[in-house]
């Protein structure tokens, strides 16, 4: 007995044949060439990072794993400074902890409040249609823009001396805010997405108020897919230039910041002065530097992955 429609794809099915295999590979080939060129950008970085007068040779992995973690270490712990001898990093790490903690108390909120009014409370329409879409354009505009937004809004405040925060921690930070939120809220969204509507239906069918239900029962299943889109979210802000340079993060700055006034610098923005200098020697410096941000950023994704993996799983708490 023949299936019904079968006869409708017996004369391609010669060709899905031959081409599937070939889509595996194409798969395969663009995942391995994204491999390649990432691990040669880093294979360079880490070999400028090593570049000194009486360096042992690559294969010797021992010596040179120790050289540059003592190389990382001093310049996590050293100033800014002209010498390259004595340049570090300190005071951009600091300052990068500094927005990353103020970035999390403004954007976390204001960013899971959005996504639950908009799944749990918003009635379907025109008007939740609208913000969600402009929502979605949000979180693909160019991060300059965020830059001269904030630098309008908060650094300057349309011209308003009395309202204007000017070139401090604060006005970095509110930029940093509205550039990550857009991505908060559509992690977080999808994470309400992901919990059961007979989770929902029983909680209210039992008597819970709408919030409620969305505090005791949505919110907690969903918890670890919003804190992994959340710490993606944050790792974006830490490592981005372009908006901290329009709102004013310093070139060259001495002391660290001790309050949300202060002025500022971050790593990301050493990193780039220090790529501009053309003593050869920075490059070493510049490169620890890029090493230093690359472990930041990799310790934020990989909590997100534990986070992710630990608490996602089906019977897990």
């Amino acid at each position: 007995m023949s299936v019904p429609g079968s006869s409708l794809y017996a004369p391609h099915r010669r060709t899905r044949r031959l081409l599937g295999p070939i889509f595996g590979v194409a798969c395969f080939l663009a995942t391995l060439t994204g491999v390649v060129v990432l691990s040669v950008v880093l294979g360079a970085v880490i070999a400028a990072a090593l570049r000194r007068p009486g360096a042992e040779p690559w294969y010797a992995i021992g010596s040179n794993t120790r050289s540059l973690f003592e190389l990382l270490w001093g310049l996590a712990s050293k100033p800014q400074s002209s010498d390259p001898t004595l340049a570090g990093f300190r005071a951009g790490i600091a300052g990068s902890m500094w927005l990353l903690g103020l970035v999390a108390v403004f954007a976390i909120p204001v960013g899971v409040g959005a996504a639950v009014f908009l799944e749990e409370y918003a009635p379907p329409g025109l008007l939740r249609r609208i913000i969600q879409t402009n929502i979605a354009n949000l979180a693909g505009v160019p991060s300059i823009v965020y830059g001269i937004l904030g630098l309008a809004l908060f650094v300057r405040a349309f011209g308003m001396k009395e309202l204007a925060m000017g070139r401090t921690l604060l006005a970095g930070s509110l930029t940093l805010s509205l550039l990550v939120l857009p991505v908060i809220v559509i992690a977080t969204q999808e994470a309400l997405r992901t919990v059961p509507n007979s989770l929902r239906q029983a909680a209210l069918a039992l008597g819970a108020t709408r919030w409620q239900m969305v505090r005791d029962h949505v919110l907690p299943a969903a918890l670890p897919g919003i804190l992994t889109g959340t710490i993606l979210g944050l790792s974006r802000a830490i490592g981005e230039t372009a908006p901290l340079l329009m709102v004013g993060a310093a070139g060259s700055i001495g002391v660290l910041p001790h309050s949300p006034f202060d002025r500022y610098t971050v790593l990301p923005v050493e990193i780039y002065n220090y790529a501009k200098n053309p003593k050869i020697q920075f490059q070493t410096v510049t490169a620890g530097g890029i090493l230093i941000l690359l472990v930041l950023l990799l310790t934020m994704n990989a909590t997100a992955i534990v986070i992710r993996n630990r608490y996602g799983r089906p019977g897990r708490g």
